[in-house]
């Protein structure tokens, strides 16, 4: 393994968590450091200007979201090897999960540019602490698709994992997500739904997939604000019993809803293979289906 010590004259690039919700959750070393920076590389700029402006901080920011990050990238790392220290934040919580920011860190480290970690707050580590469910292996798969068709794919190929699983979902999709976890997990899944952790509204609802997605049609506060979503992992599985049945689970899904070119992109996206490989199989499998008699005209047997 090859190790990267720091170029001499160069500055630095502090990767600093900022609070989920509750202020006072920001650590008195990040203060530090957003306060010491020559610049902020921040995801929304009037986000971040009103936390430093709340604990009284004034600062060069500059946007760095997932839809500038690659053009900006050159630019913040000459300043780097100017000798700038550029602190990185998101919205809140810890950069990079489920946030902008990783491709910077990886080209700084690649330039040899010091990376340093501010550790702080997440909803990943803060739901896991309160859910009571295993925490000794765990998945983070970010935000589903936004797609139902990608997203029950996706739960697919998750549903006989055995670590827990954290999730983080929008509000306004919360029911339907939880809904077609029930279908592909089983509603008996235990499962806990954290919504607005450490703000003032914070809410857990803990259940099985079943009984959270019929709360989730009742109670009119469960589909708002912030939520963070951890399902217990399937019982007596193995990982390795899953992997080669995934790409025709998902292709098989995928292809009710969408043609063979898209499918195949989506499941190699989900599953880590060739999209040539899905491709091809996208195409045996619908020719497959072409030549299926269907059951109503199929001969007596």
């Amino acid at each position: 393994m090859a190790r990267t010590d720091p170029l001499p004259f160069t500055g630095r690039l502090e990767v600093v968590a900022t609070p989920i919700g509750n202020l006072g959750d920001l650590s008195a070393r990040a203060r530090e450091v957003l306060a010491a920076a020559d610049l902020i590389a921040a995801e929304d700029t009037r986000h971040t200007g009103q936390l430093l402006r709340t604990i009284g901080v004034s600062a060069t920011l500059v946007s760095l979201h997932d839809y500038n990050e690659a053009a900006r990238i050159e630019t913040l790392i000459e300043q780097l090897k100017a000798g700038k220290i550029i602190a990185l934040v998101s919205d809140a919580g810890t950069p990079l999960l489920s946030d902008p920011g990783f491709s910077l860190v990886r080209a700084a480290a690649a330039a040899g540019i010091e990376v340093r970690a501010v550790p702080g707050a997440s909803a990943l580590t803060a739901a896991l602490s309160i859910a009571g469910l295993a925490t000794d292996r765990f998945i983070f798969e970010g935000f589903l698709p936004a797609r139902a068709t990608e997203r029950r794919a996706a739960l697919a190929l998750l549903a006989r994992e055995p670590r827990t699983l954290v999730l983080f979902e929008a509000p306004h999709r919360i029911e339907a997500t939880l809904a077609d976890l029930a279908q592909a997990f089983g509603g008996e899944r235990r499962a806990v739904v954290a919504r607005e952790l450490t703000k003032l509204h914070e809410t857990v609802y803990r259940g099985t997939l079943q009984e959270l997605h019929a709360a989730a049609g009742q109670e009119r506060d469960f589909q708002r604000g912030e939520i963070t979503l951890v399902v217990a992992g399937a019982a007596g599985q193995a990982a390795s019993t899953i992997d080669t049945q995934q790409l025709p689970r998902a292709l098989q899904l995928l292809l009710a809803a969408l043609p063979p070119g898209r499918a195949a992109a989506i499941a190699a996206q989900l599953t880590g293979t060739k999209r040539s490989a899905a491709y091809e199989m996208a195409l045996r499998l619908q020719g497959a289906s072409k030549h299926r008699p269907d059951q109503k005209n199929a001969p007596p047997r």
